[in-house]
């Protein structure tokens, strides 16, 4: 029987910062050689039949044992045997398990006692003895040592060595493999076990096992190894207990925690990894969306929904008014009422006819400040930063925003632009046109206002004559609202003396705050409702009076109000420091800061 050396697998160590466990050595492996167990097994084949014998005596009759009974419940504990295999302790420091006793009697299952009872041909096994004899030591192959005996068991044979070739190993029996007596290998495993664990020897599956240590993983077994474990089931039990009958495989039980703390961790990387996630977790601030844009107290959506809704209001409230004002209209009072005042009175004879051309550009100017005034006017209230300063060139030092000089500037030309249009209106009687001569103008007024509400708009003709809704407007509006914004917009501009404090005291720049803005939202509305009625009381012949000067109904003075807007909107566009900076430049000094 030949011995092949293994190097021991080493695993873990069992103790923190010990040594791996199991220590380094090398496992015997014994493997039997097919050729020397067919040489000897002529010799070996009385031994066999005796030793079979023997069992038949003590076996149970097979008929009397059910065969679905495991093999470790086909013990039998009458007589005495060898004592038993004792492996490690099943606690830390106790004493190895199994306790130290005798072994029972084993007895041999009735398919081997039948198997050994049958008579053998020993001539195949004595002619390949002879042969072997013949051939001389040089043909013989390998034998087992001196005392080997065969036993009766065939050898497990598995894949051919070559393509083609025999199964491997040759046929033939398995060497009788001795068994090491109970107690000097108790002995032996008690002095090179080291700390017990937790796990109970019966809980693992059968088969061949290591001397050298625990945690050793054994895989298939080898021929010889299979051969030897195989004869072991049918050795006699006086020679050992190892011979007995192997037990059938048990489920794998949970294993216990172990004893000790554990040497394994995931290494500084790792830990430093967990304390960095750990950190980021607990300082991670929770997700929230941002929160939209806002534009005064609401969002740009809030806005078009607040939007909608006061369309709809208004709409509705409109109508509502509208039928009151019919229902108002209908009573007998207010239908004398509208018939002594139609809503306009006689003007003198006097009094011109038609629109001057002077005044169609006048009006066009006006048109054109009147708007470029509103947006600079925006401008200066909304500024946070001014993108550029201007200052005269006699005083460099007093600057004032870029913004607010095209604001004043514009404020001087349609000032300007005004005087010149309150002259040329008294200087040709155009004035009677707009300023009342007749008490009877208020109740015109309003007269004009019911029938306006009622959407059964008066007759007039602006060519002629205004209604009186429309005088009082237009009154308010040269000779009340812009000299109004004007006197207001010094007070707040660069041109008022900052040392007179006896005038500062008299007129406050808090009242002139106070009035200017409202003053321009007065505009804003006039002009709305103006460009309303133009264009739902005959936009044509409005338009051909006021740009063209003619009473017609032609497309001429809609071409020049086409141009007209075009002016306006590219006036609009053009208000920026980019193209107001070089304008600047011209009547003082433009600098950043």
């Amino acid at each position: 029987m030949a011995t092949y050396a293994r190097t021991v697998r080493r695993g873990l160590p069992r103790t923190p910062d010990g040594e791996m466990w199991p220590p380094a050595g090398q496992a015997p492996v014994e493997v039997a050689d097919p050729a020397e167990t067919v040489v000897d097994a002529a010799a070996a084949a009385p031994a066999v039949v005796e030793r079979a014998q023997r069992v038949e005596t003590t076996a149970e009759p097979a008929a009397a044992e059910d065969v679905s009974t495991p093999r470790s419940a086909r013990r039998s504990t009458s007589g005495a045997g060898a004592p038993l295999r004792r492996g490690l302790p099943r606690v830390a420091g106790g004493e190895p398990w199994p306790p130290a006793e005798v072994a029972p009697a084993l007895v041999a299952e009735p398919r081997v006692a039948e198997r050994a009872a049958q008579p053998r041909d020993e001539a195949p096994l004595a002619a390949a003895a002879q042969a072997a004899a013949d051939s001389g030591p040089s043909s013989r192959a390998p034998g087992p040592r001196s005392g080997t005996s065969v036993s009766d068991t065939a050898l497990r044979r598995g894949l051919p060595r070559t393509k083609g070739g025999e199964p491997w190993p040759p046929a033939g029996f398995a060497p009788a493999v001795a068994a090491e007596p109970g107690a000097a290998r108790a002995q032996r495993v008690e002095t090179t076990a080291g700390p017990a664990t937790a796990e109970d020897v019966s809980t693992r599956p059968s088969g061949p096992r290591s001397t050298t240590g625990t945690g050793r993983r054994t895989g298939l077994p080898r021929p010889g190894a299979a051969a030897a474990a195989s004869t072991t089931a049918a050795a006699p039990p006086a020679s050992t207990s190892a011979a007995a009958p192997a037990a059938e495989p048990a489920a794998p039980a949970a294993l216990a925690p172990l004893p000790f703390t554990s040497s394994v961790h995931a290494g500084a990387a790792a830990e430093r990894w967990q304390a960095d996630r750990a950190r980021t977790i607990a300082t991670r601030k929770p997700i929230t969306p941002p929160e939209p844009a806002r534009h005064g107290p609401f969002t740009t959506g809030q806005w078009v929904g607040a939007a909608i809704v006061a369309v709809i209001a208004l709409v509705g409230a409109a109508g509502m008014l509208v039928m009151l004002t019919r229902w108002f209209l209908s009573l007998g009072f207010m239908e004398s009422f509208i018939a002594t005042y139609p809503g306009a009175y006689e003007l003198p004879e006097s009094a011109p006819v038609g629109f001057p051309a002077w005044l169609n550009w006048q009006h066009f100017l006006n048109i054109f400040f009147m708007v470029l005034i509103i947006r600079s006017g925006l401008m200066v209230r909304h500024q946070k930063r001014p993108p550029a300063f201007w200052s005269t060139r006699g005083n460099p030092r007093r600057k004032i925003s870029i913004n607010l000089w095209f604001h004043q500037s514009l404020d001087i030309l349609w000032l300007v632009n005004g005087a010149v249009f309150v002259v040329l209106l008294f200087a040709t009687g155009q004035w009677m046109r707009l300023v009342p001569t007749d008490w009877s103008v208020f109740p015109n007024a309003l007269s004009a206002g019911l029938q306006y509400l009622s959407m059964d708009w008066p007759i007039e003709d602006g060519w002629v004559n205004y209604n009186s809704l429309q005088q009082i407007a237009y009154f308010a509006v040269v000779f009340l609202a812009a000299p109004l914004a004007a006197i207001t917009g010094v007070r707040m501009s660069g041109v008022w003396p900052s040392n007179a404090k006896t005038l500062n005291k008299i007129y406050p720049v808090e009242w002139a705050r106070a009035v200017h803005f409202p003053t321009m939202i007065f505009f804003v509305l006039f002009i709305v409702a103006h460009v309303t009625l133009v264009v739902t009381t005959g936009f044509l012949h409005n338009l051909n009076a006021m740009f063209a000067s003619n009473p017609g109904h032609g497309w001429t003075g809609f071409w020049f109000f086409v141009g007209a807007m075009v002016l306006v909107v590219a006036g609009w566009v053009a208000a920026r420091p980019l193209v107001l900076a070089p304008i600047a430049k011209l009547f003082g000094n433009v600098s950043e800061r």
